[in-house]
C-alpha cells in the first residue's frame, strides 16, 4: 500500500529544514503522474457554495453565475498545507491509516481547518478583486484562485465548509486523489503556484511555472487587509542567476566588474518574471482610473545589491521590460529581515534559504524559489551575497 503523508506545513524557526514527504498527501507531496489531456470530472471540479453565505463575490450574468476564463484571468493555485494547518488529521492518519482518517474528516466535516500561511495573501488577491470589479464592472482580469489538493473527494466537504467559514471565494477545485497536480497547472493557465512540497515546486518551475515553497514564521506580523503587498528579491526570482553564476564562481571584485560591464546588456528574466508582469498589468487599470497613488496592489524588490555598484543593470532591466516596482530597495548584503518587517508583505519571495529564515524570523511569510546556482550551495548560516 502506498503510504500517504499529511505533514502540516513546516514553522520556520532557527533553521529550516527541507520538507520530506511520502507520495499521496492532502495538500502536494510527491507522487508518481501521467499528464492527462483532459480533467477528470471526479477528480477536478468547481465547487458549488451554500447561497447562505454572505460575501459571494460573483456576479449574475444572464441567469448564471459569472467566473472569468482561467486565460484571461491571474491564476493562482494553492495547495491545501499552505491554505490550511492540518496537523490533527497528520495525527490521525499517521496513528489509525487512510480509512481512519477519511472516516475522521467526514465525521468532523463542520469544523473548519484553521488558517496557513498563505490565507492572508489569498484575502488580500480577493480584497483587490473587489476594487476590479467596482471599477471594471464587465472584465474577466481578475485574480482567480484555484485550490489544488491531493486529497480525496470525501474531503471536499470539509474543505468547502473551511472556505465558507473564512469567507473565501474559492470555487475551482483540484481534488487529485494522491496524484501530482503538476499536470493540471498548465490547464488553469497557472501564473504562480505555492505549495509546501519542494519537490513539486520544483516540479513546477521545470514546467515554466512561476512556484515556490510556503514557510509559516514562527510569529506573524499582521499585514494590510486594503492592499497586496508582494516583495520580490532580485536574481534567481525576477531576474536569471547569470549575475549570481559569476559571484558564486569568481567572487564578489569579479561580480561588480561583471555587472559594471554589463549595465546596458539586459539581465535574462528568472522564474517569477511573469508575475509580476501580471501584477504589473493590473496595476495598470488603476492608473488608468486615477487610482495610482491609491492602487490596492503594491510591489517591492529587495535585494542585496548594491546600488551603485550593480543595482542600475536591474532597474535598467525592469524599465526595458516594461515593468515598474513602487519600491526598490538596494541592502548591499544588509540582513532582509529587518526591511521586510517594516514592508510587511503579504509575501516574500527569495532563492535562498539564508533570506527566508531571515525573514522567518522577523514575522514574514516567505516562499522559497529553489531556482538558480544557490541552490547547489548550503546558503543556512551563511553569509548573505551581492544579489
Amino acid at each position: 500500500m502506498v503510504k500517504m503523508s499529511l505533514d502540516p506545513v513546516q514553522v520556520v524557526g532557527a533553521q529550516v529544514k527541507e520538507l520530506k514527504v511520502a507520495p499521496s498527501s492532502n495538500g502536494d507531496s510527491r507522487g508518481s503522474w501521467e499528464e492527462k489531456q483532459k480533467f477528470n470530472s471526479q477528480e477536478c471540479l468547481n465547487s458549488s457554495k451554500p447561497k447562505s453565505v454572505t460575501g459571494r463575490q460573483t456576479r449574475k450574468v444572464e441567469g448564471g453565475m459569472f467566473f472569468p476564463r482561467p486565460e484571461h484571468a491571474v491564476t493562482v493555485a494553492v495547495s491545501t498545507r499552505v491554505l490550511f494547518r492540518t496537523e490533527k488529521e497528520q495525527k490521525v492518519f499517521e496513528q489509525q491509516g487512510v480509512e481512519e482518517y477519511l472516516r475522521y474528516q467526514i465525521e468532523h466535516e463542520n469544523e473548519p481547518f484553521a488558517p496557513g500561511p498563505a490565507l492572508p495573501f489569498i484575502k488580500a488577491l480577493e480584497t483587490v478583486n473587489a476594487r476590479l470589479r467596482d471599477l471594471y464592472p464587465q472584465s474577466e482580469e481578475l485574480f482567480d484562485i484555484v485550490l489544488v489538493t491531493y486529497n480525496h473527494a470525501h474531503v471536499g466537504v470539509r474543505l468547502i465548509n473551511t472556505i465558507n467559514h473564512h469567507n473565501l471565494f474559492i470555487e475551482r477545485f483540484c481534488m487529485t486523489g494522491g496524484s501530482s497536480p503538476i499536470g493540471y497547472l498548465k490547464a488553469w493557465h497557472t501564473d504562480l503556484y505555492l505549495s509546501a512540497d519542494a519537490h513539486k515546486v520544483r516540479e513546477a518551475l521545470a514546467e515554466g511555472i512561476a512556484a515556490a515553497t510556503m514557510f509559516m514564521a514562527e510569529k506573524q506580523t499582521e499585514v494590510s487587509e486594503s492592499q497586496l503587498r508582494v516583495a520580490f528579491d532580485g536574481d534567481a526570482v525576477l531576474f536569471s542567476d547569470e549575475s549570481e553564476r559569476i559571484f558564486k564562481a569568481h567572487g564578489l571584485d569579479k561580480f561588480f566588474e561583471h555587472e559594471r560591464d554589463n549595465e546596458d546588456t539586459l539581465l535574462d528574466h528568472g522564474p517569477l518574471k511573469g508575475f509580476l508582469e501580471a501584477l504589473g498589468k493590473l496595476q495598470k487599470k488603476f492608473y488608468a482610473k486615477g487610482h495610482r497613488m491609491d492602487c490596492p496592489i503594491r510591489t517591492f524588490l529587495v535585494t542585496a545589491r548594491s546600488a551603485a555598484s550593480s543595482g542600475i543593470r536591474a532597474l535598467k532591466t525592469l524599465r526595458a521590460w516594461g515593468l515598474e516596482i513602487d519600491e526598490a530597495l538596494f541592502l548591499a548584503g544588509a540582513p532582509k529581515g529587518p526591511m521586510l518587517e517594516k514592508i510587511r508583505p503579504h509575501i516574500y519571495f527569495d532563492d535562498q534559504m539564508f533570506h527566508v529564515e531571515g525573514a522567518a524570523e522577523m514575522g514574514t511569510i516567505a516562499a522559497h524559489v529553489p531556482y538558480g546556482v544557490a541552490q547547489h550551495h548550503s546558503s543556512r548560516k551563511g553569509p548573505a551575497t551581492d544579489k
